[in-house]
């Protein structure tokens, strides 16, 4: 039998301790500090760390790429990305959607302008007698535009007009306006209605000009094109001044 030396009442022998436990109240915790001394954190079963949530701008950015706000939803976009990256929210998928829409929808919007703009200008009708000489179509024409030279017969889209001071071989004498919500005639009864707008005067016909008309096309009658013109015309050109105000020379 072994007997064993009592000190103070407890026993001498050593009890080691499970150096990551201690005890408390009788029951035996577990200490839950690292290697460095620092607790370590504990998350309860199934718990994990919300989401970041998704950026509103980088939505909206979509939004209004898809509807056709190009220049709108490229702003978006750019706003979507700083907040993206400061917040650290989510969204930079929609928000490279919305920029990528909000490109092509302002590349659309500029060039759909453009072409807008250069339609008014090309339809715009000139002044009666222009400054400079100038290319133009012939919607462009009005009565009392004088032309360099009158093009052979056939379709004519582009002629020079030139001040009436200057030498040329036509005027602009008058014009004959179909109704609005007229139906298309037919090619060979609108150049006669335009033609019987076309009258000279004895003095005209004897210095030897002629009458030329210009009548809508079933092309141009489309593209809502209703007025005819009659043309002064005298051949080899050479004519100065305007027939309108009785100032036109002959040679």
């Amino acid at each position: 039998m072994r007997l064993l030396r009592r000190h103070g009442g407890h026993d001498r022998v050593r009890r080691e301790r499970h150096p990551s436990a201690r005890r408390r109240w009788g029951v035996v915790l577990s200490d839950s500090r690292d290697t460095d001394g620092y607790p370590q954190t504990h998350y309860a079963p199934g718990w994990a760390e919300p989401r970041a949530t998704v950026e509103p701008t980088a939505v909206w950015s979509l939004v209004t790429g898809i509807l056709g706000l190009g220049p709108v939803a490229l702003a978006l976009a750019v706003v979507a990305f700083r907040r993206i990256a400061s917040r650290r929210t989510r969204g930079r998928g929609l928000a490279i959607a919305g920029a990528v829409l909000g490109v092509v929808g302002t590349v659309a919007l500029v060039v759909g302008v453009t072409v807008a703009v250069l339609t008014v200008m090309a339809t715009r009708p000139l002044p009666a007698d222009v400054p400079a000489a100038r290319d133009a179509r012939a919607q462009q024409l009005v009565t009392g535009n004088c032309v360099l030279t009158v093009p052979d017969d056939g379709p004519v889209d582009t002629v020079r007009v030139v001040p009436c001071a200057e030498p040329h071989e036509a005027q602009v004498v008058t014009e004959f306006t179909f109704a609005p919500d007229a139906v298309w005639p037919g090619q060979q009864s609108a150049d006669a209605r335009v033609a019987r707008a076309c009258v000279l005067d004895a003095d005209e016909v004897a210095a030897g000009v002629r009458t030329v008309t210009w009548s809508p096309t079933e092309r141009s009658w489309a593209d809502g094109d209703r007025v005819g013109l009659c043309l002064a015309v005298l051949d080899g050109g050479g004519i100065t001044g305007s027939f309108l105000d009785r100032t036109a020379q002959v040679p």
